[in-house]
């Protein structure tokens, strides 16, 4: 008897770049970031992930990196290499609007600025310079699938991939600048996959998550993709080629339970209002 054959209909080859960005050192690391897109290309890549922006000490320097989205420069070069290539992109990084500052991934297609997301959970001294994201989690609709995003500290909150599975995501995109955990052992898995791998899991989405590396202003960085893991000191792209189909066909896990439509929303709304209100925190 031959072997079922094996459905095509959504399947995708996804490249997570994992690389070292120079903080002040613009035109290079956008450079690099082309480089990287164009190797991804050249292996038939689709989907291309890269890592969030680089780290800042002043407001003063991030306004100055920052950039007005979609018209920047960065991001015209990114839709540069999109259109000629025929492929999605997924990346971090700084937006200025008006006044304001935000940590961003944008989403870039064939055809040009697909949509934005605000770094919502900001880390660190983040919070010196950057507005909370304002725009949610949005999915976007595209010709490989809905592809949802957000930024590195987001993904330690559940409601994260909750948010972005329960609107169709098909797939999570994590620009990230993921640090060690202090006091993890050095020869346990990074807990940034830990939770990435749990989440895929417990929400029937594939995640895609691309670090940086190296050490900047004395933080080291670790590294760690889909398809990974990748080295933990050199520049890498690892690939994974995924069927995005299987993001809804499988959320089915038995001929009872259906993880999203499983989920009991007047257990919870009690406890996220009324718990509240008599001081449960």
């Amino acid at each position: 008897m031959s072997e079922p054959k094996t459905r095509d209909e959504a399947v995708v080859k996804i490249a997570c770049v994992q690389m070292e960005p120079v903080v002040g050192e613009k035109e290079r690391n956008v450079r690099r970031t082309l480089e990287r897109v164009e190797q991804a290309a050249a292996r038939g890549a689709r989907l291309v992930v890269l890592p969030e922006l680089c780290v800042f000490e002043s407001r003063d320097e991030a306004f100055a990196l920052a950039e007005e989205i979609p018209n920047g420069p960065t991001c015209q070069a990114w839709k540069d290499v999109a259109r000629k290539h025929g492929l999605h992109l997924v990346a971090g990084i700084g937006e200025r609007d008006g006044q304001a500052l935000y940590n961003t991934a944008v989403v870039i297609g064939p055809s040009g600025h697909v949509g934005t997301f605000r770094k919502v959970h900001l880390w660190n001294e983040e919070n010196l310079f950057f507005e909370p994201g304002n725009v949610g989690f949005p999915v976007f609709r595209t010709p490989l699938g809905r592809i949802a995003t957000f930024i590195c500290y987001d993904g330690w909150f559940p409601e994260s991939y909750r948010l972005c599975a329960l609107q169709g995501a098909d797939i999570v995109c994590i620009p990230t600048n993921w640090v060690p955990i202090p006091g993890q052992e050095k020869q346990r898995e990074a807990m940034a996959n830990i939770l990435c791998m749990a989440a895929a899991h417990a929400n029937s989405v594939f995640v895609a998550a691309a670090d940086r590396i190296g050490v900047e202003r004395g933080q080291p960085f670790t590294g760690w993709a889909i398809g990974g893991p990748a080295s933990p000191d050199r520049e890498e792209i690892i690939y994974a080629e995924v069927n995005l189909a299987d993001a809804r066909r499988k959320r089915n896990w038995n001929e009872y339970n259906q993880v999203l439509r499983d989920r009991r929303t007047d257990v919870y709304d009690e406890m996220l209002g009324a718990q509240m209100s008599r001081g449960w925190y």
